[in-house]
């Protein structure tokens, strides 16, 4: 059997696929396995909070300890004209690159505009 963290990088396109609550069960069912889910495109807020409500639901004292969750937010849109013309041809407000583990295995050591650092430990 392989030691290690199973990392998952899963596309924006497949997300794009999914209901917001196949998301959330597809992201949940993973991380309780152990595993680090990387999304290329973050979650809606909404589905975010879906996310987060059920994870708590699951929270075990001997068992799952929930989740640690970072993301980049959207890229800010310049100032001026640019900026709200660039604002306006949005497909949609949200996040970039979500990074999603297990509380007990994966803590945020840093988070910049362009960097997440985590420590993980293997299970």
């Amino acid at each position: 059997m392989l030691q290690g963290v199973q990392i998952d990088l899963i596309s924006e396109d497949r997300l794009s696929r999914l209901t917001s609550m196949e998301k959330v069960r597809l992201i949940l069912d993973d991380v309780m396995e152990g595993n680090i889910v990387v999304l290329e495109k973050g979650l809606a807020p909404d589905e975010a909070s879906k996310l987060i409500e059920l994870t708590m639901r699951e929270i075990r004292p001997d068992g799952f300890s929930g989740i640690e969750m970072e993301t980049y937010p959207e890229s800010e849109a310049p100032a001026g004209l640019s900026g709200i013309f660039s604002r306006l041809m949005k497909k949609r407000p949200g996040s970039r690159l979500t990074v999603i583990g297990p509380a007990n295995q994966m803590k945020m050591i840093k988070k910049e505009k362009d960097l997440i650092s985590a420590w993980v430990s293997s299970r």
